[in-house]
């Protein structure tokens, strides 16, 4: 149900092809009220409603009910995204998330950070060059792509072929932008669903340190844990959760700091400075840019009547630089230390277990990048997707600088 707002509150065309979070008319409209009208729903604008919103348990994500929207009713995309751990809530979700939980621990995110740095360093030699170069392509996918694999235990022999359908599943949140969508999605989630059962038979037969293995013996301990269905939805989860917002999130940095390169420069010369500009890129530019809810019940929050079923999209880029909530909020400054945390990571039970691990990524690949390449700069526009979902371009056209490693910098 998308039950009209108030004759008063601003309305946002966010089907308009032209439509951009960025635009005045956004900003003028979070002035004005902390949610506006779309064709589709109401948009949460500011963020403290925003990160109320995400923690009230009177609103649940109705996977069935967002595919429903979109027209899909079976398949093999409602068969993997009506059933995900986000879908679930209560006693269902707790069984789940404790499990991933004992599985995805703060030991095992800082065994990574070593991998994470080396491949790093090792894809930024292919950049250091003063040509052009696809970052998406280059670096952007491979780095998240290598982590996740190596978080899973996929052999490396397969991490080309993983990586032809984990980009596909972060279209589930896309759906309202037409075209091949659905059937390039319905390809990724086929592909990950075979090789998802693949890699149980193969853990069951020869498990190693990884958490694909952790997860398999939860499965083949019994005790009603979890189901082969539940562990292979989980396995084509974790894969969405940990390739393909990261991917976005590296080339929006890079989009960021190419209108900012003072402060790329400010990076090189201060490292220290990468965990706040890690929190910066992901408040300025966001990859999750929206996150739905359906209402479960009828209820009022500060004054609107929220009807059982009403859909709400809490707008992240908005909210995250909404100066109620940070100082300075339109302004892109790794300098300043933020106290909101970022909503795209979700909020309450439903916040995103990867969080530790997508900020040592982007971490340590700003660390690399900027101590040895000067600041990059956009060879043409970026093609960004729709406003909603999952945001990032999936080409990006780079030059870096000379860097304090090679010879010609200022």
């Amino acid at each position: 149900m998308t039950t009209p707002a108030a004759p008063n509150v601003p309305f946002l065309d966010v089907l308009d092809p032209a439509f951009d979070f960025d635009a005045p008319e956004v900003y003028a409209a979070q002035a004005e009220s902390w949610y506006a009208d779309s064709p589709f729903g109401l948009l949460v604008l500011r963020y403290e409603e925003a990160s109320d919103l995400l923690r009230d348990r009177r609103l649940t994500h109705g996977g069935r009910r967002y595919l429903e929207m979109h027209g899909i009713t079976r398949g093999p995309i409602h068969d993997w995204f009506v059933p995900m751990i986000v879908n679930h809530d209560g006693d269902e979700h707790r069984r789940l998330r404790g499990l991933m939980n004992k599985a995805f621990t703060a030991r095992r995110t800082a065994r990574l950070r070593p991998f994470v740095r080396e491949r790093a360093e090792e894809l930024t030699d292919g950049l250091d060059d003063g040509g052009t170069h696809d970052f998406v392509a280059e670096f952007g996918i491979r780095l998240p792509l290598a982590v996740m694999c190596r978080l899973l235990g996929v052999r490396p022999a397969d991490y080309d072929l993983f990586g032809t359908w984990t980009a596909g599943l972060g279209l589930i949140f896309s759906l309202s932008g037409g075209g091949d969508v659905v059937a390039r999605l319905e390809r990724a989630v086929d592909g990950l669903n075979d090789y998802a059962d693949h890699l149980i038979d193969d853990k069951l037969v020869r498990p190693s340190d990884d958490l694909s293995s952790d997860l398999v013996a939860a499965y083949q301990a019994g005790n009603g844990q979890v189901s082969r269905e539940e562990l292979r939805n989980l396995l084509v989860t974790l894969v969405f959760a940990a390739h393909d917002t990261t991917r976005h999130q590296l080339a929006n940095a890079m989009v960021a700091f190419a209108q900012h390169p003072e402060q790329w420069a400010l990076l090189g010369r201060r490292p220290e400075l990468a965990s706040q500009a890690v929190e910066e890129v992901m408040r300025w530019q966001p990859s999750s840019t929206s996150i739905y809810r359906f209402a479960a019940e009828d209820f009022t929050y500060k004054g609107l009547a929220v009807e059982k079923g009403m859909y709400l999209t809490m707008c992240v880029k908005a909210a995250q630089r909404d100066p109620r909530a940070y100082k300075n909020a339109g302004r892109f400054d790794i300098t300043e230390a933020r106290e909101a945390p970022p909503l795209q990571f979700g909020a309450g039970p439903h916040h995103c277990l990867g969080a530790a691990l997508a900020r040592v990524e982007v971490g340590e690949a700003l660390s690399v990048l900027a101590a040895r390449l000067g600041p990059p700069s956009l060879v043409g526009p970026p093609a960004w997707p729709g406003p909603l979902g999952i945001q990032g371009p999936e080409t990006l056209a780079l030059r870096f600088g000379p860097g304090l490693t090679r010879p010609g910098r200022p």
